[in-house]
């Protein structure tokens, strides 16, 4: 079995430092990138106006007949393909938006995303000792 020290990072000789630092600002620039995103949600309009109160209907449907008879495999599957229904339904009318943010902030939110990302790679890379170190 091989030496390992504490200071190796993804299972290469050394990187530890730089797998930390990475790590590190790849949370703080993601948070940051996060932060500045709005999600907003809309009326349900699947055929015209508000039309949540249909979609509702399979799914009702199913749960009814599983009290009825638990073993009902119409009624698992209506219940589950109605989840799904409204599930997919919330996805469509949802509307995501990047808030107004000055281009310095945008650019170091990036650099520190990307750059982490960049010195967790280079965390996980072997590092070799070079002849002047």
């Amino acid at each position: 079995m091989e030496n390992r020290s504490f200071r190796d990072a993804g299972g290469t000789p050394g990187g530890l430092g730089h797998f930390v630092l990475g790590f590190i600002m790849t949370c703080i620039g993601g948070y940051l990138l996060v932060d500045q995103v709005t999600v907003v949600g809309s009326y349900w309009s699947f055929w015209g106006g508000n039309s949540f109160g249909i979609t509702l209907l399979p799914m009702l449907f199913g749960i009814g007949l599983i009290f009825w008879r638990g073993r009902s495999i119409l009624g698992w599957i209506l219940t589950i393909a109605g989840a799904l229904f409204i599930f997919a339904g919330i996805l469509a009318n949802m509307h995501i938006f990047f808030r107004p943010l000055s281009l310095f902030n945008t650019i170091v939110i990036l650099v520190l995303f990307v750059g982490g990302l960049g010195l967790i790679a280079r965390g996980v890379q072997p590092h070799v000792k070079q002849s002047g170190d």
